[in-house]
């Protein structure tokens, strides 16, 4: 089975002021090529399970564009949107263009993140490569996803909600419909919820 990935859909309390902000820091373009945005069904209560890796040129850019610092790490720094999502952000080796950042990797927690990133390497035709852990977790070249990673991040932590950032996929491949779950969205075998887009309309 194969398939391609399009847009993250990003849950929001007001999707207008999240959608305003991702725009200021990648670009409109980049901003709708990659995330679209719907009301929430429910406010946030954890951390997210999904989350963006950025390059960025200065972080206090970033800060001017609404985000929060959360904590700071060796090298890179955690940031809230302006709904309090998570993102990571870290020193762009290669500026271009004029946005604040640039997105590289899109992350997923998984208490067997290995397992789960063999099973969507499948799905999307992506080459399964060792984080630096040594572990093999990280995907290059997932169709649609081309120019990112997908990091699957250990964690230890157990999901208590759906996913706020789900990812879509542009076409149903066979045998998904045994992964149908309630209100027509898809559980992979972790339980991270996806949808397919629908046939003649753009995944963003």
């Amino acid at each position: 089975m194969s398939t391609a990935l399009g847009a993250l859909s990003v849950e929001a309390a007001d999707p207008c002021a999240v959608e305003a902000f991702w725009a200021d820091v990648l670009g409109r373009d980049a901003q709708r090529g990659l995330l679209s945005f719907r009301r929430q069904q429910r406010p946030k209560t954890v951390k997210n399970r999904v989350h963006l890796d950025v390059y960025a040129r200065d972080v206090t850019a970033l800060l001017d564009c609404g985000a929060r610092l959360l904590a700071e790490h060796s090298g890179w720094v955690t940031l809230a949107d302006v709904e309090g999502n998570e993102f990571c952000a870290f020193p762009d080796p290669a500026p271009e263009g004029t946005a604040a950042a640039r997105v590289f990797a899109v992350c997923t927690d998984s208490d067997r993140p290995e397992e789960l990133a063999a099973w969507w390497a499948a799905v999307v035709g992506a080459d399964v490569r060792d984080a630096p852990d040594g572990t093999p977790r990280w995907l290059y070249g997932s169709a649609g996803w081309e120019s990112l990673i997908w990091k699957f991040v250990r964690v230890t932590d157990e999901r208590a909600v759906p996913n706020r950032w789900q990812w879509t996929l542009r076409t149903e491949p066979a045998g998904f419909a045994a992964l149908r779950g309630p209100g027509g969205l898809f559980v992979d075998p972790q339980g991270n919820e996806f949808s397919v887009s629908r046939p003649g309309r753009p995944a963003g």
